[in-house]
């Protein structure tokens, strides 16, 4: 069974490939009920740790801890990372697992699938445009110890332009740019991509995002109204467990997903929290005004994504979790006036464009592209500078799944005993080699250029020196960058005949933690 998998910050959608439909699979729930969506939740109590539907129905029970939006510390995370559950530490690798676990168990036993136990589970799996590679290889690793045969990862906004053109069926504009603007706002990330569509060819341009902006967010401005309201003060909110937490932000998602344009106000039932705690209204102005500023950030990022463009979209396509707040379609239209369409499925259309994606009949052709900057920093001028050698630039197109990998080669004779080599990605760089904009730092790692140490493992116990050695070493570096955007470099020095192959990512430290808090408060967000 081949299927398209939405690994979604409050929700996993997931769309199945049947004889060129794509039907959403539904799950059956607490009390029978069914979704077409399933938890990314893990419930804490003790020793004992719960996913999925039993995390849902934990937060009704006492001395349960649920923890939510698990992908939102995904762009923090890496290989070696441990997350704090409450007295339990577990690996981000294990957590995803086993959540991951839960789904495949789901998929087969409480799913409108009619599957076997022991069903082969292809996948297509959705990440953000902007996901790092630690994201990336963590998604990946994940569905691949649960379980899922990982036939590629595709950009979230990517697979919505997939599902925009296959709905369409050849109606898109006659003339015009023939680029779609897919504005993505899920539950916990935003993504911008400009995709070049024809016929069944899909080339992303360029994309852009926010990686700490979504749905959650609008559910805490609302928790906040709500508790504001009541007169609850910030000595009783910090009682507040995350249980508790988890209640009122589940409620005020609810609520949200709810509006309507018409909408006037908003009921809130704080009983839901704490049994003594009053009902109360707010006004559905005083929430998009809190909102507004928030959703004209990712305005203005997309703005700037087109001005870098020179590029006028036909069609702007709204999609995501979080655009199904009614202000997020309002605003855009007052920017870009008729161009504005908002998917149906607001929160299946990704996955439906993993699926169509994951069809062989299909066909469809998709073509992604580096978002940042990646290089390295290289010595210049005898040591006295450094410079950014940027190796695969902003934009840079993507190999297609069934192509080899993109390589870019350096070819050099060094001077010192180890290279220590630094790799960053970066918005954006200037012509005398320089970074600028936001950047991320990525992987330290070493060579030995001196042959003598081409046997030493532990290579950062020894100092970096000048050496009469290493400009007799002629040295090569090959890098490599799949379909899915995994990056690994091979060093070799060609002179005395050894290499090493490394996986390049935004490695966390060995002994990294994340502690899952609670909400951001609304001053917090606005300083985000």
């Amino acid at each position: 069974m081949r299927l398209g998998i939405d690994f979604g910050t409050t929700r996993i959608v997931v769309a199945a490939v049947d004889r060129g439909n794509y039907p959403l699979v539904s799950f059956e729930g607490p009390g029978g009920t069914w979704y077409d969506w399933f938890p990314p939740l893990v419930a804490i109590r003790g020793p004992m740790r719960v996913y999925g539907w039993a995390a849902w129905q934990a937060q009704e029970e006492r001395g349960w801890t649920v923890v939510r939006s698990i992908k939102r510390y995904l762009e923090q995370a890496g290989p070696y990372t441990r997350v704090q559950l409450g007295d339990q530490q577990v690996s981000m690798v294990q957590l995803l697992q086993e959540l991951l676990s839960e789904l495949r168990r789901a998929l087969i036993e409480d799913s409108s699938l009619n599957l076997e136990p022991d069903e082969r589970l292809q996948a297509v799996v959705g990440v953000p445009a902007n996901a790092n590679s630690n994201q990336r290889f963590l998604t990946v690793e994940g569905f691949r110890l649960a379980g899922f045969d990982v036939l590629g990862l595709v950009n979230e906004p990517s697979a919505a332009s997939i599902e925009f053109v296959h709905a369409q069926q050849g109606k898109l504009p006659a003339r015009g740019s023939g680029c779609l603007l897919v504005y993505d706002l899920g539950g916990g990330t935003f993504d911008v991509s400009l995709v070049s569509t024809a016929e069944q060819a899909h080339a992303v341009v360029a994309s852009d995002g926010i990686p700490t902006l979504g749905g959650d967010d609008f559910d805490s401005v609302l928790a906040e109204l709500a508790l504001d309201a009541a007169g609850i003060d910030d000595v009783e909110r910090d009682t507040l467990t995350q249980a508790e937490w988890f209640r009122l932000h589940e409620e005020c998602r609810r609520l949200k997903e709810s509006l309507n344009p018409n909408t006037r106000r908003i009921t809130v039932d704080l009983a839901v929290v704490r049994e003594d705690w009053p009902v109360v209204t707010i006004p559905v102005s005083d929430f998009y005004q809190l909102c507004r500023p928030m959703i004209e950030e990712s305005i203005a990022v997309t703005q700037q994504l087109l001005a870098s463009q020179g590029v006028v979209p036909d069609v702007v396509y709204v999609t995501g979790g979080g655009a199904e707040l009614p202000l997020v379609p309002r605003m855009l239209r007052e920017v870009f006036g008729r161009r504005v369409r908002r998917s149906s499925y607001t929160h299946s259309a990704t996955a439906v464009g993993l699926a169509i994606q994951a069809d062989e009949q299909a066909r469809y052709l998709l073509r992604d592209c580096f978002t940042r900057n990646f290089g390295v920093w290289r010595e210049a001028e005898g040591g006295q500078r450094i410079l950014f050698d940027p190796l695969f630039v902003k934009g840079t197109p993507l190999p297609a799944p069934d192509e080899p990998p993109l390589r870019v080669s350096r070819h050099y004779r060094p001077v010192h005993n180890i290279g220590h080599f630094r790799y960053l990605e970066c918005a954006r760089h200037t012509g005398d080699g320089q970074p600028t904009g936001d950047i991320v730092l990525w992987d330290d790692i070493l060579f030995p250029f001196d042959p003598a140490l081409r046997n030493v493992t532990e290579l950062e116990r020894i100092p970096v020196t000048h050496s009469e050695v290493a400009p007799q070493q002629e040295i090569l570096e090959t890098y490599s960058c799949d379909a899915a955007g995994r990056l690994t470099v091979t060093i070799a020095n060609l002179s005395a005949g050894y290499e090493r192959s490394y996986k390049l990512a935004r490695w966390a430290p060995s002994q990294r933690e994340i502690v899952p808090g609670k909400p951001l408060r609304r001053g917090e967000l606005a300083r985000r």
